[in-house]
């Protein structure tokens, strides 16, 4: 078979096993998503913070503009997080002096949300819209959710970043692995202790290969035909890009976030968890430098906290208080149509891989 032709693109019914990751915050719009889709790969929604009506309203977006198979991701919820009133109110002072130098009347809280809910009501959704695929990070759901899904004829992918996470994905009834290494831009798909997440790509890809029967794709900066001509060769069945399709004209990544992602290098992202407590790879910016050693809430209610600061920087267009997530391999974006970066990849892919 040809690198085109694997146990992925036969199971998810694709051209190609080219993955648009599903970062959320709106980056994902319905267009991007389907265009992804009717080039021969993969789009997926990152629907991680969208209520239920919103989900709703994409997919039938999507649908309108593609006939062709697509993904939606959540996250699954830690019922367990909480942080203590002392600790709360320290962040709520670090955070005012950011509020106040941004105009905001509103101090720094806590709003009431709950997560656990928030995810079931995505799940109801995605279980009456039957989509294609389904993938989750930051945990595996409960067994009886997969089988729902899988009942339906739903495929499953789950994100791992060790092999441990990789193998209790495939004994949870993964069909397809994300093995992403230390390389890739925003969130950490880690459910273990985030040291044991921080594995590059090349080291993770062929254990997480060798450790499990199931497909694995590849994800961690890789921005183009080279970086998945190389996953391949290590082992995956396929390849996740993210920061490539953030410089697509169909993301919605904001102006200023696609400026600074075109014209930063790979020396300047940095981990955090300045912004939501969870470890994060993102341009290195003011917030993320004077954040550096306080402690932060833990996810997700250091991200709760700090979201209307963030809103309020890109409505001001201060990318010092953004989080501008962004992977190691941001020197290759482009500024492109999701048609041209597809046509590149399948290509060049083809050119390495084909011969």
């Amino acid at each position: 078979m040809g690198w085109s032709q694997n146990f992925i693109t036969a199971k998810l019914g694709i051209k190609y096993p080219i993955f648009q990751a599903p970062m959320a915050g709106g980056m994902t719009t319905p267009q991007l998503i389907s265009e992804v889709s009717n080039c021969g790969g993969i789009g997926n929604m990152g629907a991680g913070y969208m209520s239920s009506d919103e989900i709703r309203n994409d997919i039938e977006q999507i649908r309108n503009l593609t006939d062709k198979p697509f993904g939606v991701n959540l996250f699954v919820p830690d019922s367990e997080a909480s942080a203590d009133a002392d600790d709360i109110s320290s962040m709520e002072d670090v955070l005012t002096a950011y509020s106040s130098e941004l105009g905001m009347k509103e101090k720094p809280s806590l709003p009431e949300k709950d997560y656990v809910v928030l995810y079931k009501n995505q799940l109801d959704v995605l279980m009456e819209e039957r989509v294609p695929v389904c993938s989750f990070t930051f945990g595996i759901p409960d067994s009886a959710i997969i089988s729902e899904l899988k009942k339906q004829g739903t495929i499953i992918i789950g994100t791992a970043t060790n092999v441990n996470e990789a193998v209790e994905w495939e004994e949870a009834g993964a069909d397809v692995i994300i093995a992403q290494g230390v390389e890739a831009g925003g969130h950490r798909g880690t459910f273990h202790s985030e040291e044991s997440g921080l594995i590059g790509s090349m080291a993770l890809i062929p254990q997480v290969a060798d450790a499990v029967s199931c497909p694995v794709a590849a994800a961690g900066g890789i921005m183009d035909a080279r970086g998945i001509a190389a996953a391949m060769m290590l082992g995956a069945a396929g390849a996740q890009l993210g920061t490539a399709f953030l410089t697509c004209r169909e993301s919605g990544a904001h102006s200023l976030y696609k400026h600074a992602l075109l014209n930063a290098r790979e020396d300047q992202t940095a981990v955090t968890k300045a912004f939501s407590g969870k470890l994060a790879r993102g341009i290195r910016n003011r917030f993320m430098v004077e954040m550096k050693g306080l402690q932060a809430l833990p996810y997700p209610l250091q991200n709760d906290m700090t979201a209307p600061i963030r809103k309020r920087a890109a409505k001001m267009e201060r990318p010092e208080f953004m989080s501008l997530w962004a992977g190691q391999g941001l020197r290759l974006a482009e500024e492109v149509t999701v048609k041209e970066l597809m046509i590149k990849l399948v290509k060049g892919t083809e050119a390495l891989l084909d011969k």
